[in-house]
């Protein structure tokens, strides 16, 4: 027969235990909110992607970062199972769901057989922002190795402009535009083809355009340069990845290529308006729609990919890679072009 001294030990016990289960539920109160804090913050942002908005700052400058928002989700679950928090648990778990849907690249890909496909003309094209004109050796030898056909510059300045100016380059590259602007501002376009019709985008920084005659076909050429989104000028930003968007849409049945640092990526709605147009990212056709070209310091392991080549539905890209040149906090873009 149980006394009563022993109910009330087995009573204590289960006391005991219920109060060190709730100490243990109470474990890692910072480590928790700060996760709640994250997985809201990303919450946001995820929403605003859902919605095909870009949002006001922070937004557009988290979703450039979109990929890796799995790694503080993850924190964010860890965190919550071992403090028992199930609801931050399901919360993160919803968050690493919504973030693995949208890493799935943006466009189509190209078809299985551009290589073989005849076509009316081949070229390539290479585009590289020159960090205020920092690169421009690295891009003087590239040019000569690779022997790009076009060439799109962001960021040319007075050193820049005065390579290019060369009697070399220019015996090479006999049609150019070339912007006077300086630092930030200066943009080139270079062509072994004959350029005509000149025009621009535009824009706060320099974004040039011809109408250039390859191999008796005309293709539209488009410098892209929009501002950065960032904190405060978030307006210009949008503003000017709407004017490629009308440029592209102006195009009609005109081949068209644009080419640049559009300081945008495939997660910015601002960026997907102008592949809505009928324009399709090489990158993406190629399956390197994730692979980052800024901030060199940290690419390609993390960053984002805001440098790149556009083409309406006349060209598709046989090639690509992205070259490193010193000087420069961008990765420059050469793809192989087909015409048909």
């Amino acid at each position: 027969m149980y006394t009563g001294a022993d109910t009330r030990r087995d009573r204590g016990a289960a006391d005991g235990g219920t109060r060190g289960g709730r100490r243990r539920a109470r474990r890692h109160p910072f480590l928790t909110a700060l996760s709640v804090l994250t997985l809201l913050v990303l919450s946001v942002a995820l929403a605003f992607r859902a919605g095909d908005e870009d949002g006001p700052t922070p937004v557009p400058q988290l979703l450039a970062f979109l990929p890796w928002f799995l790694a503080p989700a993850w924190l964010a679950a860890l965190v919550a199972t071992l403090s028992r928090r199930w609801l931050v648990l399901l919360w993160a778990l919803v968050v690493l769901a919504g973030t693995g849907w949208f890493l799935r690249p943006y466009g189509q890909p190209a078809p299985a057989d551009t290589a073989a496909r005849p076509a009316k003309a081949q070229f390539r094209v290479l585009t590289a922002n020159l960090d205020h004109g920092a690169a421009t050796r690295d891009l003087v030898a590239a040019v000569r190795r690779e022997r790009p056909q076009v060439v799109s510059l962001q960021e040319c300045d007075a050193r820049c402009a005065t390579a290019l100016r060369a009697p070399a380059l220019r015996e090479e590259y006999p049609h150019r535009i070339i912007t006077d602007d300086g630092g930030a501002r200066g943009s080139a376009l270079l062509s072994v083809y004959p350029l005509a019709g000149r025009g621009e985008v535009r824009g706060r920084l320099a974004m040039p355009g011809a109408i250039a005659d390859i191999h008796g076909e005309r293709v539209a050429l488009q410098v892209a340069h929009p501002m950065p989104p960032e904190p405060g000028r978030t307006a210009a930003w949008r503003v000017e990845l709407d004017r490629l968007r009308a440029a592209a849409a102006a195009r009609g049945r005109l081949p068209t290529l644009i080419a640049g640092d559009f300081n945008s990526s495939q997660d910015h709605a601002a960026f997907r308006a102008i592949l809505r147009t009928g324009m399709h990212d090489a990158a993406r056709m190629l399956g390197n729609s994730r692979t980052p070209t800024w901030p060199t310091r940290t690419t390609p392991v993390l960053g984002a990919q805001l440098d790149h080549v556009l083409l309406s539905g006349a060209m598709l890209p046989v090639d690509g890679e992205f070259v490193d040149l010193g000087g420069t906090d961008h990765r420059a873009l050469l793809v192989n072009v087909k015409l048909f």
